[in-house]
């Protein structure tokens, strides 16, 4: 993988990819470490956090058309090999809807531990 790629791509974040950046800010303080633009096999994860193997993408309007909807279910395939869940949102969800897209994003991480914690200890208002 071409990490200048990755590197890039984290210099000029999206808005909606910024948004959900403090969107996960309660969980990156609560002890749970996200990546943003994460190199993973010859793929780029928009979030990942690679302890509860879950990867968290935000979609732009590309997804949504026959090859985009191919490449994603291509990159799904891989990434779930290797052992990681897959969340997709769209840009619309994350900025419009931020606590339900914040709720989805937790309760995927429910059961995962660490230092300690559990995914949703202390999280309850805390929506930016």
């Amino acid at each position: 993988m071409d990490t200048s790629r990755a590197k890039s791509l984290r210099q000029t974040p999206t808005p909606a990819e910024r948004r959900m950046w403090r969107l996960l800010f309660p969980l990156r303080t609560n002890g749970f470490h996200f990546r943003k633009q994460a190199p993973i096999g010859p793929y780029i994860a928009d979030f990942a956090c690679h302890h509860a193997r879950l990867i968290i993408d935000v979609d732009g309007d590309t997804h949504g058309t026959e090859v985009g909807l191919h490449h994603d279910a291509r990159r799904d395939a891989f990434l779930t090999a290797e052992g990681y869940k897959v969340l997709h949102f769209g840009n619309r969800d994350v900025m419009r809807n931020p606590e339900g897209v914040l709720v989805a994003v937790m309760h995927n991480m429910a059961g995962h531990q660490h230092y300690g914690r559990t995914a949703s200890a202390g999280l309850e208002g805390r929506i930016t």
